[in-house]
């Protein structure tokens, strides 16, 4: 059964008497107890998909249309109240920077107490006694020590368990984890990712997992979709992926990677640049840097197919 169904999402930002797809028309779905990678260059649009999941769009950008399915209700139709219930409460998100998304003012056990407060209506006795599980839960063997600290008083693999707290506390369905490994040396990232599979594995939770590392998402995950300049290109299972990849882009990112295609002896570039949102080519957007670019590449752009179960890919060559 699908936790989260996001069909045809499109989210656009009105600069100056112009229209930027940031979101173009992009679906997936994750089941109950899935983890659901979300994969692709910087600028792609992998963050702002899920900030349109949790309504967190700020003007001049908009939701333009789409549907958001979460455990049976649209969240676009709701209203902001209702969603204010839905978020921090049945849908957690780990956002990036965890330096500048914790506020340095207030002490990191407040933060975590804060939404177990206003979700769970508690008051902040039966709160800090939540909290501190939650730090237990997360890794912290001196709970009572870490909830007085600051932001400022803790290393970045710390805060950046801080933030899974915020974002079980309320023990949600969904947590969407956007880049949660950024700017962690290898062993901090290793024990995170291990930390959230351990959740997901001991919770039952699903998971969106943002990321522009494949080699996590190799060994992290069912199924991943690959992003290119706000359109979905793949989607299939994480196993399939990495022997089959089927879009020019995602043999591109493989190649890119030393161990990911076989034993090949020099890795391969993608030539060109991503293409600003702004300024798109017809067609294909990725066929200004696609080995294998038709005619009709240049003029149309093709539309999602599946190729196999599961198997789903945006390009001509299918």
């Amino acid at each position: 059964m699908q936790l989260l169904d996001v069909t045809d999402l499109n989210t656009s930002f009105f600069i100056d008497g112009k229209v930027i797809h940031a979101v173009d028309r992009v679906s997936f779905s994750v089941s109950k107890g899935e983890i659901f990678g979300l994969v692709g260059e910087s600028g792609c649009g992998k963050t702002m998909t899920a900030l349109s999941v949790m309504r967190l769009v700020q003007p001049p950008g908009r939701i333009v249309k789409g549907q958001v399915v979460f455990e049976g209700r649209d969240l676009l139709r709701l209203s902001d109240r209702e969603m204010e219930g839905v978020r921090g409460d049945r849908i957690g998100m780990i956002f990036q920077e965890p330096m500048s998304a914790l506020n340095p003012v207030f002490r990191v056990g407040e933060q975590v107490s804060e939404a177990i407060i206003i979700h769970k209506k508690v008051g902040k006795k039966e709160a800090k006694g939540a909290t501190m599980e939650l730090l237990r839960q997360v890794g912290f063997e001196d709970p009572e020590k870490r909830y007085a600290q600051y932001p400022h008083q803790l290393s970045g693999g710390q805060r950046q368990r801080i933030l899974i707290g915020i974002a079980i506390s309320c023990g949600p369905s969904l947590v969407i984890a956007d880049e949660p490994t950024t700017a962690l040396d290898v062993a901090t990232e290793s024990q995170i990712i291990n930390l959230l599979q351990g959740l997901v594995d001991n919770s039952a939770m699903s998971m969106i997992f943002i990321t522009h590392n494949l080699n996590i998402m190799r060994k992290f995950g069912q199924r991943i979709g690959i992003m290119y300049a706000g359109r979905m290109l793949e989607q299939s299972s994480v196993d399939v992926f990495f022997k089959e990849p089927l879009h020019p882009y995602s043999k591109g990112l493989l190649s890119s990677i030393y161990g990911l295609m076989g034993n090949q002896k020099r890795l391969t570039a993608i030539p060109g640049f991503v293409p600003r949102l702004a300024e798109l080519p017809r067609g294909c957007t990725f066929h200004p840097r696609c080995p294998y670019v038709m005619p009709v590449c240049r003029e149309e752009e093709p539309v999602m197919k599946e190729i196999g179960k599961g198997q789903w890919v945006r390009c001509w060559l299918y």
